[in-house]
């Protein structure tokens, strides 16, 4: 699923604009694109393990493992390979501290969530999600060369929307992940529990989204995204939680809402005029006068990362 993948790039890219150092423009574009690769080589690595439970689950069995479009040998060289070049090239651009971070990212996903946690816990998405909150941060030590609070707060908020996110996707697809033999909470505990766990992640998550303008990195125009998405968010959270188990639309719309916000949210960040875009002084590489120029060019880089890489963006 494309999502997965736009999620990844945009909020890197987000990362990468709101920190204090700007990178000049060839660097950045590198950077989009080596974490593309190593979002992509990740599910790459990710479809050469779970092939045998891609090949029985309804959602998954249209990828190119289970169709036989591509060996699973093909897959974990190719993962292996991309994973290695978006690494050494993240290194080359920025620095290694921005590459060291993308390699972990890499190797918390594959070994960590899908090798470890997938198939063992119900809380797999929990902790597996992990992964998936780090690229804000890689994009800001591309930037920057360190991790600040501001991209650990970016990190905290994604960590805490992952949660709802997927078990709102899982609830409609307990049938699915039982037959692969994957422990989805929806699928161990019920839906009563997992709605209930929904309800407490999302309480969680709207006070994490306050935190950018509270602390002063996002102004005011992010502060009043946030408390009417989130604010949504909750109520959509309450509605399911209320909702009977043959009632599928509330889950539904969780998710798709779910979708919007956590890009709505970083969109306001990058746009918000009282944020750190106003704050930014450039690296010892950058360009003084790039301008909206180096936006968009950033922008179309990510477009192009994604098409580039579909083989991995399917969701799981």
């Amino acid at each position: 699923m494309q999502f997965a993948m736009a999620l990844a790039l945009f909020t890197a890219f987000v990362g990468l604009m709101i920190a204090p150092t700007r990178l000049d423009p060839l660097p950045g574009l590198i950077a989009i694109l080596a974490i593309a690769a190593g979002a992509g080589a990740a599910g790459a690595l990710n479809m050469w393990y779970d092939a045998d439970i891609d090949a029985v689950m309804a959602r998954t069995a249209m990828r190119p493992i289970p169709r036989g479009k591509v060996s699973k040998g093909e897959a974990l060289v190719f993962g292996i390979f991309l994973g290695v070049i978006a690494v050494v090239a993240l290194a080359l651009a920025t620095n290694l501290a921005a590459a060291a971070l993308l390699a972990c990212t890499i190797l918390f996903y594959v070994i960590v969530y899908t090798v470890w946690l997938k198939r063992s816990t119900s809380q797999n998405i929990v902790i597996g999600g992990a992964a998936g909150a780090l690229p804000p941060v890689i994009g800001w030590a591309a930037a920057t060369g360190h991790v600040g609070l501001e991209p650990l707060v970016l990190f905290l908020i994604i960590f805490l929307w992952t949660p709802p996110h997927f078990w709102a996707l899982a609830l409609n697809r307990s049938d699915d992940y039982a037959r692969a033999g994957v422990p989805m909470l929806s699928v161990v505990a019920g839906r009563a529990a997992t709605t209930r766990q929904i309800l407490v992640y999302s309480s969680l998550l709207v006070v994490a989204s306050e935190l950018p303008w509270e602390l002063g990195f996002a102004g005011a125009i992010y502060g009043a995204i946030a408390t009417v998405c989130s604010g949504l968010f909750l109520l959509l959270a309450l509605q399911l939680n209320k909702s009977i188990g043959a009632d599928r639309r509330a889950a539904h719309r969780l998710f798709l809402f779910s979708i919007f916000y956590l890009f709505a949210l970083f969109a306001a960040l990058l746009s918000d005029d009282g944020g750190c875009l106003n704050s930014r002084t450039p690296g010892p590489r950058a360009d003084r006068n790039i301008g909206w120029g180096y936006t968009n060019a950033l922008q179309h880089t990510a477009r192009s990362g994604s098409r580039l890489i579909k083989f991995s963006t399917r969701e799981v």
